[in-house]
């Protein structure tokens, strides 16, 4: 078994696969919000029936890049482009037998309805866990 995290990347001024560009979910009806949440609980249910379910969550939209600066100095916050930032709207663990089994887990994640019922086709990114630390050379 090995260890991928599912990344749910909303990215409504990005094309997406199939439906054009995604409305953003505060646009969303309120059936279309709790249909698509109980389909992702839905995922869920299903992977952890299998074994293969760890954990998962929402994220919030809101948030912000940071990164070190240099040496007593401020933190840097968002960073130049702030509004092209992709918005990772939640995620999931899973623990499967394959590459191949993470993937097809990931395109029923990727199948969740949107507006109209219709699957949104997201994009999933699948990454798995590094299961052993890099070794340096000395």
């Amino acid at each position: 078994m090995a260890k991928y995290l599912l990344l749910k990347h909303y990215r409504s001024s990005h094309e997406q696969t199939g439906n054009g560009q995604l409305p953003p979910m505060d646009t969303w009806t309120p059936q279309e919000v709790h249909d698509h949440i109980a389909f992702m609980d839905h995922v869920a249910d299903t992977l952890r029936e299998r074994g293969e379910f760890v954990d998962g969550q929402a994220l919030s939209p809101e948030g912000t890049f940071v990164r070190f600066d240099g040496e007593g100095r401020p933190p840097v916050t968002d960073g130049p482009f702030a509004e092209t930032k992709d918005l990772i709207a939640g995620w999931m663990i899973i623990d499967v037998d394959s590459q191949e089994r993470a993937h097809e887990a990931a395109a029923f994640l990727s199948s969740a309805p949107g507006p109209g019922g219709t699957p949104i086709q997201e994009w999933i990114e699948v990454r798995p866990f590094l299961e052993q630390r890099p070794t340096t050379v000395e």
